[in-house]
């Protein structure tokens, strides 16, 4: 069984068409991604080891206790999948896309043509750059069923 890891920062309904793709598809693989409720992961760490006053530490404690859980995560995948858009060109990806390297994992990128001098370097370590979920599904298709639709 493959495992995808799904990174975070970007909005929308990516991951869902992901997960139903290689569901329909009938692939076994699993998924897993951050806590995208960034009311729970914005104040798990305030929860957990209570409040703050000052909001650097209240994000400070967040941004630990999610790092934790992401750390292993993307230490558990097979593939780690990470989108990028013109709205949405999240530093925090990009930084995903660093340790998905460093801990040389296989790496997907998506993200539409308009941004391949932007993200020349990111794409020029990354495995697959695609333009939309349903290339990753395809990808992950052939790799596991070794079959071309």
């Amino acid at each position: 069984m493959w495992h995808l890891y799904l990174v975070e920062e970007q909005p929308g309904d990516w991951r869902e068409t992901i997960a139903d793709g290689v569901l329909a598809a009938g692939l076994e693989v699993t998924l897993s991604m951050p806590v995208i409720d960034l009311e729970i992961s914005d104040n798990c760490g305030v929860h957990i080891l209570g409040d703050e006053g000052n909001p650097f530490w209240k994000d400070y404690k967040a941004a630990k206790l999610n790092g934790i859980r992401n750390k292993k995560m993307m230490e558990k995948a097979d593939i780690v999948v990470i989108k990028f858009s013109e709205h949405h060109r999240q530093s925090q990806s990009a930084f995903e896309a660093g340790k998905a390297a460093a801990l040389g994992k296989s790496l997907i990128v998506i993200h539409p043509s308009e941004l391949n001098y932007e993200l020349k370097e990111i794409d020029a370590v990354a495995d697959a750059v695609v333009q939309d979920e349903e290339q990753v599904i395809e990808i992950v298709r052939y790799l596991i069923d070794e079959d071309l639709v």
